[in-house]
């Protein structure tokens, strides 16, 4: 891999920057409320100690950021990159969270468009895994082009495996 899966990436509102080590509790303040997994696979990671499981699997993936209100400095919530697979020239974007203030407000379009724009500079696929049960996150990426291409077992770093849908977009339908 000749690229960093971990570099700033920014429009005029938003930022995301690499995750750290001192990231970890302002980013459990927004993942705290329950409602931000009701619709997760996982629902309990609104409780400390899983969500410290999940931030460790973010840090060890050397692919996941913060994303920040850049006129606030809030940080809205958390989204990576991994699972880059050089012969299939593919990656995922994944993991993404927001916290409810967020929603509806047109925010993931935009942070996925920035990764997207980003990333197809050196692949021509990108994957993401959804949860069966996480309509609202299956009609966002619906709406962002992507199409469910199978459904699969994937096993949470250090949690229990859990079906997901797989969807893809395209560097030429992009």
């Amino acid at each position: 891999m000749n690229f960093s899966i971990q570099t700033i990436l920014e429009n005029e509102k938003y930022q995301l920057i690499p995750l750290q080590q001192g990231d970890f509790e302002s980013l459990y303040e927004v993942a705290s409320d329950p409602k931000v997994w009701e619709q997760h696979p996982n629902k309990d990671r609104y409780q400390r100690e899983v969500f410290e499981n999940f931030f460790k699997g973010a840090i060890e993936s050397k692919g996941a950021f913060k994303i920040v209100e850049k006129s606030t400095g809030d940080v809205l919530g958390s989204t990576r990159f991994y699972d880059f697979d050089e012969a299939k020239n593919s990656i995922f974007i994944g993991y993404t969270f927001y916290g409810t203030k967020s929603w509806g407000k047109g925010i993931n379009p935009q942070i996925k468009k920035l990764m997207l724009d980003y990333i197809f500079q050196f692949v021509e696929t990108v994957h993401f895994h959804i949860g069966k049960e996480n309509y609202r996150s299956q009609t966002a990426l619906e709406r962002l082009g992507g199409k469910k291409i199978a459904e699969e077992e994937v096993a949470y770093f250090g949690e229990p495996s859990r079906t997901n849908f797989v969807y893809e977009i395209k560097k030429n339908t992009h």
